[in-house]
């Protein structure tokens, strides 16, 4: 290199515009028997190293590029790895391992894989790595900012100064990496990146960072390299041979910072790991759903702003406290799913917009790449390395962190090109359609990986539309999902119930609509945080009527979700029937416990849960149309409805009373003659109700509502009632 080349580089490293600073500092070769070592510290006095042999030698400052040190060396003398010993204005000294003497540590494969789109442990490339390089132990960074002029990394080890870490950009990839020897777990860390683009120079927080500090600050964590000392192998095991289409899925959705608090603070995931788990288990619940913990800045956004794709929240806790939360779960046979959010991100200046000056993450063009309704940016699931990052992400909840599923938020939002815009405000396909292609194809892709690279685990969407085949095979032409919210059910089944039952008859449709679709997807029937905030009042507040009123149509529809064929989804606090609506800024009103009639709500769950679990024909066929047949639907002069669930070697009857008025001595369709026990009502005094539980009955062969055989029943006003054939 001429001399008028190294001046220029040397000029473009201490104006922090350099994008290879290896390619100046470090050690190289002078000639045959010589070499060059190079440093930049520009808050140096002075800089010594150390030969093979241990003495000192002073580096020479070059008075025309200041803070640059150089010595000239015998190649004998000079260890593959220099010291520095930097001497600071004010008389302090310390030592470091040169960062510029290191190999690439990111491989050519790695590289390739992301390129492609196809790099599934993204995690072990991107973000910060604790490792031993030829025996020395610090830290590899790196991160993905093609549009850079120059990316260094900052934090606590360097005073967040940006001269004195840049990093070097791997090839074309785009990739920017550098080894610091020295650093560890618990460094704080941000990425300063230069655009070439913009000129600009902004502070970013790791895309993959694994931890971040406590909000409102940002930076990231260098998280801890001990792996996690699982022991959930038989639970993962079980998992992998589940056949969760034909067993119970009831999941407990919960919102860790409100679920309940101490002194009004967040509990911790270990405290969390002590009390909701074993409250889920004495509730019969299956699985916990958790509203988004992925990394967040805003309280308010209940997680559905996500910063950090790869990092559980730690407003609760470390990583290995969260991975404790789920190994408990797993031990207590509690499976753990989480809210999942690829269809938007945030603006914060400080995360994924316009990481690098450009949008890198998200669509240029505001049309396709802002949600107008909810001021957030849209990923651009067209760019590999996009879908690569989001795919990763999900991969490494399940993978990594064990998760047994994932609830992908905002579907809907993600297939249309036209969602929530007005026309003009949108730009269509190259079809010239409205369905968005790319995000299909993510989606597709996304199920594909997760679900075949992880035998038993979930994805579900919450897709609020008609679109087709969304629990389909993607080989078929479908999205992938395992399951998809039946948001048709949820909010055909509020608005009937929210009518007084002197109107029953007149929106009797609003409950049997739903079967002309039951079975064209796999569905989970919600009753979630969504239907109990933001003015939409609570479950019992949305029930007519008088207390005793409102309770015994709320544990009606509870009665309603639990037999009705789909798993089932219950937003914490309406296992108890909380009579205010959610806020995330508080806990639960544990209170309304001390009150019978929220006992008798939470003791209807436990036993809805117990029956749901022990009855076969209650779950083991929901998405087979044969699991389910109606006895007689159109009774809507008095508001009777009754249906068989079907299991492979059992059947129930389930009859519902939709009005306050007591139908005794009525007439049922059964499908087989003998005595029928009362399995469930509603109405027990246990519950809540009057206690009027009609008697066990015998069904005769007489004809009725199609079946072969029929039966009578004493049935209380605003009742289920689930009768079982006695064993022969």
């Amino acid at each position: 290199m001429d001399q008028n080349s190294m001046d220029n580089d040397l000029r473009t490293v201490i104006e922090s515009r350099h994008h290879d600073p290896h390619r100046v500092l470090g050690v190289h070769a002078v000639d045959d028997d010589n070499l060059r070592l190079t440093t930049y510290q520009p808050h140096a006095a002075g800089v010594e190293t150390f030969d093979r042999d241990g003495e000192r030698i002073s580096l020479s400052a070059l008075a025309e590029f200041p803070g640059i040190f150089q010595a000239t060396l015998p190649r004998d003398w000079v260890p593959d790895h220099p010291r520095f010993e930097i001497s600071l204005p004010d008389g302090h000294r310390y030592e470091i391992v040169d960062p510029y003497s290191f190999m690439p540590t990111v491989g050519e494969l790695d590289l390739h894989l992301f390129a492609e789109g196809k790099h599934l442990q993204l995690w072990q490339m991107l973000g910060a790595q604790v490792l031993s390089v030829d025996e020395v132990v610090g830290v590899r960074f790196s991160v993905w900012a093609p549009n850079a002029e120059r990316v260094s990394v900052v934090g606590t080890f360097n005073d967040w100064d940006g001269r004195r870490h840049p990093m070097r950009v791997l090839g074309g990839s785009g990739v920017w990496e550098l080894f610091i020897p020295g650093l560890a777990v618990g460094d704080l860390y941000k990425y300063e990146i230069h655009s070439r683009l913009t000129g600009e120079t902004r502070l970013r927080t790791d895309p993959v960072g694994r931890a971040f500090e406590m909000r409102p600050d940002t930076a990231a964590v260098v998280p801890d390299f001990h792996p996690f000392e699982w022991s959930d192998e038989d639970w993962l095991n079980r998992r992998e041979h589940w056949q969760w289409d034909r067993q119970p899925l009831s999941i407990y959705e919960v919102h860790l910072g409100s679920w309940r608090r101490r002194d009004g603070e967040f509990l911790s995931y270990d405290e969390l790991a002590d009390q909701l788990i074993p409250y889920v288990q004495e509730r019969g619940f299956t699985h916990i759903e958790l509203l988004p913990i992925t990394e967040h800045p805003f309280d308010g956004s209940w997680g559905y702003q996500t910063t950090g794709y790869f990092a559980p929240t730690s407003r609760f806790g470390s990583p290995q406290a969260f991975c404790r939360f789920v190994d408990r779960a797993h031990a207590a046979g509690i499976g753990v799913i989480l809210d999942w959010v690829p269809a938007h991100f945030p603006r914060d200046e400080f995360a994924l917009a316009r990481f690098d000056g450009s949008a890198l993450y998200e669509h240029e063009d505001p049309r396709r790449g802002e949600h107008r309704d909810w001021g957030t940016l849209i990923f651009n699931y067209g760019r590999r390395e996009v879908q690569n990052f989001l795919i990763a992400s999900a991969q490494y909840w399940i993978e990594h962190l064990h998760l047994d599923g994932l609830r992908v938020d905002a579907v809907a939002s993600m297939l249309y090109l036209d969602y929530s815009r007005n026309a003009g405000d949108w730009l269509p396909n190259r079809h010239g359609g409205r369905e968005n292609l790319e995000a299909i194809e993510f989606l597709q892709s996304l199920n594909h990986t997760i679900l075949s690279r992880n035998p038993g685990t979930l994805v579900m969407a919450e897709e609020s539309t008609a679109w087709p085949m969304v629990s389909k095979p993607p080989e078929t032409g479908g999205l992938g999902f395992s399951m998809k919210w039946n948001m048709g059910w949820m909010n055909d089944s509020l608005s009937y119930f929210s009518e007084d039952p002197v109107n029953r008859p007149y929106h009797h449709n609003l409950l049997t609509f739903s079967l002309l679709y039951a079975f064209s997807e796999n569905f989970i029937l919600p009753l979630s945080h969504d239907e109990v905030v933001h003015g939409k009042r609570s479950l019992p507040a949305k029930m007519p009527g008088d207390e005793r009123q409102r309770f015994a149509n709320l544990r009606l529809l509870l009665a309603w979700q639990y037999t009705f064929p789909g798993k089932k989804l219950l937003f914490m606090g309406s296992e108890f029937g909380q009579g205010n609506e959610w806020s995330h800024a508080r806990e639960l009103d544990w209170w309304m416990l001390d009150y019978p009639v929220h006992q008798g709500i939470q003791a209807l769950v436990d036993q809805l849960n117990f029956t749901y679990r022990h009855e076969a024909a209650l779950h083991e066929r929901d998405f087979e149309p044969d699991g389910f047949q109606w006895v007689d639907c159109n009774d809507r002069n008095q508001s009777v409805i009754s249906f068989l669930r079907h299991g492979h070697f059992q059947t129930l009857l389930v009859v519902f009373n939709f009005t306050p008025v007591d139908r005794p001595g009525y007439r049922v369709g059964a499908p087989r003659p003998g005595r029928y026990q009362v399995t469930l009502c509603t109405d027990s005094e246990g519950f809540g109700g009057s206690g009027r539980n009609p008697a066990p009955t015998t069904a005769v062969e007489e004809p009725f509502h199609g079946q072969p055989c029929s039966l009578t029943i004493d049935l209380p006003g605003l009742s289920a009632v689930v009768l079982k054939p006695a064993e022969d």
